[in-house]
């Protein structure tokens, strides 16, 4: 029992951080998010949809963009990561028509 209870200490210390994120920094880190895939995507993408996956994955938050490919006429997507910890962003490859469709509503914008 004695070496019980420091190690259920030390997980539920370790655990709480998971669980104190507010409402309001999960919504700091959708716009950042947000922001920095619309800026990456902005040489490649007119007009560009996002849509934001509002938490991400435990390193990464996760968005898809959407819209006509800068310069042709095609609709094209990309999916976009980013780095929680860096706070940078990078762009897969373009996403044709023909490989995935993707509708973003207007009001995720």
């Amino acid at each position: 029992m004695r070496r019980f209870l420091p190690a259920a200490l030390a997980f539920f210390t370790l655990a709480v951080p998971a669980f104190a994120s507010s409402d309001g920094a999960w919504e700091e880190f959708a716009a950042d998010v947000k922001e920095k895939c619309l800026a990456a995507a902005k040489p490649v993408i007119e007009k560009a949809a996002i849509a934001v996956d509002p938490f991400g994955s435990e390193r990464f938050g996760l968005a898809i963009l959407s819209g006509t490919a800068r310069g042709a006429a095609a609709s094209v997507s990309y999916v976009c990561v980013y780095d929680k910890r860096a706070k940078t962003v990078e762009l897969g490859s373009e996403l044709t028509a023909d490989t995935v469709a993707v509708t973003i509503p207007e009001e995720a914008n």
